[in-house]
């Protein structure tokens, strides 16, 4: 909006420019008085396709403009110089003698006065848009002066949907342990409440959760929970693309529960935090030899099987435990495996040997009388 408003300041400004010197009396353009105001508009709409075609890079509204005009006034001073030159140099020399001096050197002094003016507008409009569109990090080498919205202390959290929609998360900010702030861009705000107005009872209900559990961080004085306005950039069209152009942008990490987006992430450069993978970590180590007591719960796979759940949801395969189903009981665990899921336990009944193979030739031979 900022934009829009500037590049029509900077059209009208354009516009009155060549306006004045239609009407100028000495008229430097002699008979072709329209030249002004054509010259001034075609360098207006020149500029503006040019900064429109340009990358978008945005920066701090306010700061970057006062310092774009500072800087945008300062070179056209600076130019002016150069354009008095160039117009002595290429205009023809006057004669004090001539009886048309007066007139020729006003029409002189009205070209270059024409000239600074188109040309300090179109630096100060340059350099006001140049910095208005400056990647976050740009600074001038003046002390102190940067104009990013700067996101202080650790590195921020770049939160993404499926991360605030697990609930997860208020579990984890609500201990204290994360000191960084939470960005949360709009367009994931809009993605939570297009989801909670979905006619799908069972995405409606995961886009209020969504928002549920979103009040609840931005509630918690443990933590910074910020809205964030990004507008993106030209190559990131998709929700996952702006997570992590915003991620690197902002030289955060992304938290999230998508394994492809963590991938992908991971395959880019960024920084992922993935809360399935620090669960997994945090689940606590069990070993073979180990005790536990366990309530077994329903039937396993194999015969005789029984399977039970730790407090952090791992699975617990009992040999011989069918009968002791819905019962609490002491076992030992045999075997701990790793799959893609999480790990698989393995554990028999507390106090029973562990089984032994029998030789089968040995006990024909028993046999035989």
């Amino acid at each position: 909006m900022v934009l829009h408003i500037l590049r029509a300041l900077f059209v009208l400004l354009m516009a009155a420019v060549g306006w004045f010197f239609v009407n100028h009396r000495a008229q430097p353009f002699g008979e072709y008085t329209w030249l002004a105001m054509a010259g001034t508009l075609t360098i207006a709409v020149f500029f503006i396709c040019i900064d429109i075609l340009s990358p978008r890079k945005k920066l701090a509204v306010f700061s970057g403009t006062f310092f774009g005009l500072i800087v945008g006034i300062a070179v056209a001073w600076g130019l002016s110089f150069v354009v008095r030159l160039l117009v002595d140099q290429y205009l023809p020399r006057l004669d004090p003698q001539d009886i048309s001096y007066r007139r020729l050197a006003e029409q002189q002094e009205a070209m270059v006065q024409f000239l600074n003016m188109v040309v300090g507008i179109v630096c100060v409009y340059l350099a006001i848009s140049f910095i208005l569109q400056t990647k976050d990090d740009f600074r001038f080498i003046i002390p102190y002066v940067e104009f990013t919205k700067q996101l202080r202390g650790a590195r921020p959290f770049v939160v993404d949907t499926s991360a605030i929609i697990d609930g997860r998360l208020v579990d984890i900010a609500a201990t204290g342990i994360i000191d960084s702030r939470l960005i949360v861009p709009r367009f994931v705000l809009d993605e939570l409440q297009l989801v909670a107005d979905s006619p799908d009872k069972l995405k409606r209900n995961r886009g209020r959760r969504g928002l549920e559990m979103l009040n609840k961080l931005q509630s918690n004085r443990k933590v910074e929970t910020i809205i964030y306005d990004w507008h993106g950039t030209m190559d990131a069209d998709s929700t996952d693309q702006k997570l992590l152009a915003l991620a690197r942008e902002l030289n955060g990490r992304l938290l999230t529960t998508d394994y492809n987006l963590t991938r992908v992430g991971q395959v880019r450069g960024v920084d992922i935090v993935n809360i399935n993978e620090l669960a997994g970590a945090l689940k606590p180590v069990v070993l073979p030899g180990e005790t536990l007591r366990l309530r077994l719960i329903k039937p396993g796979e194999e015969a005789a099987q029984a399977v039970g759940y730790l407090d952090d949801g791992t699975m617990v395969v009992v040999e011989q435990g069918r009968s002791h189903i819905n019962e609490e009981v002491e076992l030992v665990v045999t075997n701990v495996i790793q799959t893609s899921t999480g790990r698989l336990v393995f554990a028999r009944l507390g106090g029973d040997a562990p089984p032994t193979v029998r030789n089968r030739s040995t006990e024909r031979v028993e046999d035989k009388p």
